[in-house]
């Protein structure tokens, strides 16, 4: 009982800090810059 409980302790730390690096990843990335821009991009006409 006491060797799953930690096993499982590890694992979800394990998986905890793969997230937060994962989203450290992204934000260095520049993947939240721009939040805005998308909604508004999608309402320019392109006809020429």
């Amino acid at each position: 009982m006491l060797s799953s409980t930690i096993t499982l302790i590890i694992l979800s730390l394990f998986l905890g800090l793969a997230a937060w690096l994962i989203f450290i990843w992204a934000v260095k990335k520049g993947e939240f810059d721009d939040v805005e821009g998308p909604k508004y991009r999608m309402m320019d006409d392109d006809d020429d």
